[in-house]
């Protein structure tokens, strides 16, 4: 248990984009953690919903100086948007910094048990046990990236009693996870090319390729309404999961893995690709089948030349953490392929 003297100064960042009535129950259960030495930057990212102004307004007067209010002009996306929050706590030169989304709630001992896990294990990425809505099935145990190229929330949709023991894994969740800010001066921010789906992905694999180290701690739980945001807009989570799985590939896999990776992730991809623009989002699915190939070359391949320039792990490290099979949710692809669950 972390004494009042040795408390870590955290910043909780939370992403609003047009989802105020999500945001306000997020916020109620932030306010009753039993760690007390945080405090919220919430970060609107250019809503337009009606009364915007007089709502933050009354929110930061309820929550005073618990609570601080920063705007952008514009939807930055979810990278963009948290981006802000980081660099304004490392600006105020927090310890660490806790992402969080709106449209998640969390146990009054959440970041109690993530600030525990993050000094016991001296992970510089701690993510927990991340609900459904309900608490009835899992959200996510960790992030994982698979052999083929392909990641995935480790544990979605198993019922909750199944979830994984604390442990290591590969990365975690952008959506409710604990980030040591000294990891962001070294590597960097969240990639805003990404806009959103795996930038969080792609933090945790720039992570380990630094040599730092990723924890899921089973204590630290949180209830998230999955897709409250993103199901709001038509065909946008196909456009960016094209978009952005060759960034992934191309950005960090290391050279020791970039053929055996990519034998399996190129048919894959393009299986997925094809099956999406045969499906009812076929705009969708080309616009971001188009901008991932465009994106590969213009901001890929220069962004993987700086990245593994730096690289202090080998191959084989990172070879050991990858998944070995294609991710359950998969299901399509492995009767396509003729594979059995492993």
């Amino acid at each position: 248990m972390i004494t009042t003297q040795h408390m870590h100064n955290v910043l909780v960042v939370v992403l609003n984009w047009n989802g105020l009535d999500d945001t306000e129950r997020c916020l109620v259960s932030l306010s009753k953690q039993t760690y007390s030495d945080f405090k919220i930057a919430l970060v609107d990212n250019g809503s337009k919903e009606p009364n915007t102004d007089e709502r933050l307004g009354a929110l930061a007067k309820k929550y005073g100086a618990k609570l601080h209010i920063l705007r952008n002009p514009n939807n930055l996306g979810f990278a963009g948007g948290v981006n802000t929050g980081i660099t304004y706590a490392l600006e105020q030169e927090y310890e660490y910094v806790a992402l969080f989304n709106n449209d998640a709630v969390a146990e009054p001992d959440w970041l109690m048990r993530l600030v525990e896990a993050a000094e016991r294990e001296a992970s510089a990425i701690t993510t927990g046990l991340l609900l459904h809505a309900d608490g009835t099935t899992i959200d996510s145990t960790g992030d994982w990236y698979s052999l083929w190229g392909l990641p995935f929330p480790r544990g979605r949709n198993l019922p909750t009693d199944a979830a994984q023991k604390s442990g290591p894994v590969f990365g975690g969740s952008g959506g409710a996870t604990l980030y040591a800010t000294k990891l962001f001066r070294e590597i960097g921010l969240f990639d805003e090319t990404f806009f959103a789906y795996y930038e969080d992905v792609d933090i945790s694999f720039r992570a380990q390729l630094a040599g730092y180290t990723a924890y899921y701690e089973q204590s630290a739980v949180a209830y998230h309404k999955q897709g409250a945001t993103s199901g709001t807009i038509p065909g946008f989570t196909v456009t960016q999961t094209l978009k952005n799985l060759p960034l992934l590939y191309i950005k960090d896999v290391p050279g020791g893995l970039l053929i055996p990776v990519g034998l399996r992730f190129w048919p894959a991809y393009l299986l997925i690709a094809a099956k999406a623009i045969l499906g009812p989002h076929t705009k969708a699915a080309t616009t971001g089948l188009l901008q991932g190939i465009w994106l590969f070359w213009t901001h890929g391949v220069p962004s993987r030349f700086k990245i593994q320039r730096k690289n202090k792990v080998s191959s084989r490290h990172i070879r050991k953490l990858l998944w070995n099979d294609l991710p359950p949710d998969q299901t399509g692809l492995r009767k396509l392929l003729r594979r059995p669950v492993q």
